[in-house]
């Protein structure tokens, strides 16, 4: 009797095998997706937390991922204008490496969330409001500060040019 369950569990495995050979379709693969930003370890408890994950994971896409991930957000966002969605793409909005960066806009669409004052994600759409408006900030006084160091090239020049 052993000899037979034996036998049959050698002749699956061998069928399972020849099975692969003959029809390469059928051989499991690893998908060519990127990975989730979801991370080992069981999902996150919240939506917080979920965000918080999701930020970290589009830091660090190519360009053009993040191209993807970004039309995804703004069809998800233009689906339904939750919480959620308005967070998730105010998030990809405000990456400042981005070629789609947009931090006005992306004040705009935080505003329902923060004008609410309440909800599972007012804290972090405040924080990400606040963050938001200190780089807008810094990006006019970094303006600011271009505009003087040309003045100063430019006086430069014609200082050099009246000693010659």
């Amino acid at each position: 009797m052993r000899l037979q369950i034996a036998l049959c569990c050698l002749a699956l495995t061998t069928g399972c095998a020849l099975m692969t050979e003959l029809f390469p379709e059928l051989e499991t693969r690893e998908p060519t997706e990127p990975a989730p930003w979801v991370q080992p370890g069981g999902p996150p408890a919240t939506d917080v937390e979920n965000l918080v994950q999701y930020f970290g994971y589009v830091r660090k896409l190519p360009a053009a991922d993040l191209t993807r991930e970004y039309d995804t957000a703004r069809q998800a966002y233009n689906r339904a204008r939750s919480d959620y969605s308005r967070v998730r793409f105010a998030m990809l909005l405000s990456l400042p490496y981005a070629t789609f960066n947009d931090d006005g806009r992306a004040l705009d669409v935080l505003d329902p969330v923060l004008r609410k004052g309440d909800g599972r994600l007012y804290p972090l759409a405040q924080m990400l409001g606040s963050h938001i408006q200190e780089q807008k900030r810094l990006n006019a006084n970094v303006q600011g500060l271009q505009q003087k160091l040309d003045a100063l090239k430019s006086l430069e020049r014609s200082i050099i040019e009246r000693s010659r």
